[in-house]
């Protein structure tokens, strides 16, 4: 049956608005490598920026395999909890997806990994990199995916098989950020803190990374990126919406690139006012740090909320990202991205506060593009019941379960074989001079350390001697 040129015309529209928001979202590992780089010490900083490369590149190869599959693959074996299908892309284009899909899809699992590349910086070996990544982006990630995104997930709202609801977690709060903070979580903490960050008394020392513009300019990349990865989650922008004339899946993505905005802003300039109470001074790197942080917890209720709730999200996740760097600190716990605290926190937030928050009439639209009739549970606070929340908490406490006793025990065994940590010497010397060569600038005279991969050489043969 040959198909009309209206429906070309609606699928190509879509398909390049799906690609363009993947582009989007992939220019996100820029924004990361750049935050990354300038927030650890310059000795370090070739180490963090190679890190987010092979996030890329490893994360490619094993969501190509597997990943893909797992999330997304249904067919005659299809199950709630794992996909069994498209493995290696076989079956590829189909009718329910195709190569596009598949790419945007993939600019998300690459972006789970970088966020726990974060967690661990400055003290991890190479190749501990590559182990995790892989299996981080190939297998744990994938999973959860298709708890909440494949049509028959078991956390799914496209099913309502939980609650009469299902979760909603529209872009990734959990999915995607509460993952990769909890992953982070273990890898730090079996780590341990980096040498010198507290005292012999417990006492924190400050570590600042080396380069606030880097970080800066990764902030505003990733404000960029978040475009995509935000509003790309509708997927298709012409999907009229029933009984109204102007209204469509091109309303909600405008509405959503709003929410995002202002709860990221919000966040920012909370952070910025919070800290300097606390601090006593003006912080740039804290303020970007906060505004990530509402973009972060914004990312799953995004399409579903009023702007009003957006300003309320991004308050609270303020605070919630403030109040976890003070008890980090307490428990000598050591993240130098704060990525544990923004992701992982942050992102737990986000659900909770969807929950609370959804609007009937966005939900209804977003997820039953407005059919007439639909009941569906809302926001709690909207008097929508407790469905949705319950569902929001259900899927909290499973990505942690999940994700903790995936990550928790590939990390421990790293740790055991001895290839997750560096050794002191390497530590001191910084991972650029004692694993790449040398370091990503000519030189940083404020640090008193080898130049060159040489010198460094040099200088542990002397201590072996």
């Amino acid at each position: 049956m040959e198909v009309s040129w209206e429906r070309s015309v609606t699928d190509s529209i879509n398909t390049i608005y799906l690609l363009f928001s993947a582009y989007l979202v992939f220019v996100m590992q820029l924004g990361f490598a750049m935050l990354c780089a300038g927030s650890v010490r310059a000795k370090n900083a070739m180490n963090i920026m190679l890190t987010n490369v092979v996030d890329a590149v490893v994360g490619s190869i094993s969501y190509y395999l597997f990943g893909f599959a797992f999330a997304f693959g249904d067919g005659t074996n299809s199950n709630p909890f794992i996909g069994t299908t498209f493995f290696a892309l076989k079956d590829i284009p189909n009718t329910s997806y195709d190569y596009s899909y598949f790419l945007y899809q993939w600019a998300f699992a690459i972006a789970v990994a970088g966020i726990t590349s974060g967690s661990i910086a400055e003290r991890t070996q190479f190749s501990a990199y590559l182990v995790f990544s892989f299996f981080l982006s190939g297998f744990v990630y994938p999973i959860v995916v298709h708890w909440v995104w494949s049509s028959n997930g078991w956390l799914s709202p496209s099913s309502d098989t939980l609650f009469g609801s299902g979760a909603i977690d529209f872009a990734g709060s959990g999915v995607v950020h509460l993952v990769g903070g909890i992953a982070g979580l273990w890898g730090s903490f079996i780590q341990g803190p980096r040498v010198g960050r507290f005292d012999a008394f417990g006492k924190p020392v400050p570590m600042r990374g080396h380069n606030a513009t880097l970080v800066v300019l990764g902030t505003f990349l990733l404000w960029f990126g978040w475009f995509g990865f935000n509003p790309g989650s509708f997927g298709k922008i012409l999907v009229a919406y029933p009984n109204t004339t102007d209204q469509g899946n091109w309303t909600g993505i405008g509405r959503t690139a709003v929410t995002t905005t202002l709860a990221g802003s919000t966040a920012g300039l909370t952070t910025l006012f919070g800290r300097r109470l606390l601090a006593g001074h003006w912080d740039a790197l804290d303020a970007c740090n906060g505004l990530l942080g509402g973009f972060v917890a914004i990312t799953s209720g995004c399409s579903v909320v009023e702007p009003w709730a957006a300003i309320v999200c991004g308050f609270c996740a303020a605070w919630v990202l403030i109040g976890l760097n003070v008890l980090t600190l307490k428990l000598q716990f050591d993240d130098p991205l704060e990525a544990t605290q923004l992701h992982g926190g942050c992102g737990a937030w986000g659900l909770i506060f969807t929950g609370l928050f959804a609007k009937k009439e966005f939900v209804i639209q977003v997820y039953n593009s407005g059919e007439a009739g639909v009941v569906r549970p809302y926001g709690l606070l909207l008097g929508g019941g407790w469905g949705l929340i319950g569902c929001q908490v259900v899927e909290l406490l499973a990505i942690v379960a999940w994700v903790s006793i995936t990550m928790g025990p590939v990390f421990f065994a790293l740790d055991k074989l001895k290839m997750l940590r560096i050794s002191i010497d390497e530590e001191v010397a910084g991972l650029d001079i004692s694993s790449h060569g040398g370091y990503a600038y000519a030189t940083h005279p404020e640090e008193n350390h080898p130049r060159f991969y040489a010198d460094y050489m040099a200088i542990e043969g002397r201590n072996q001697s």
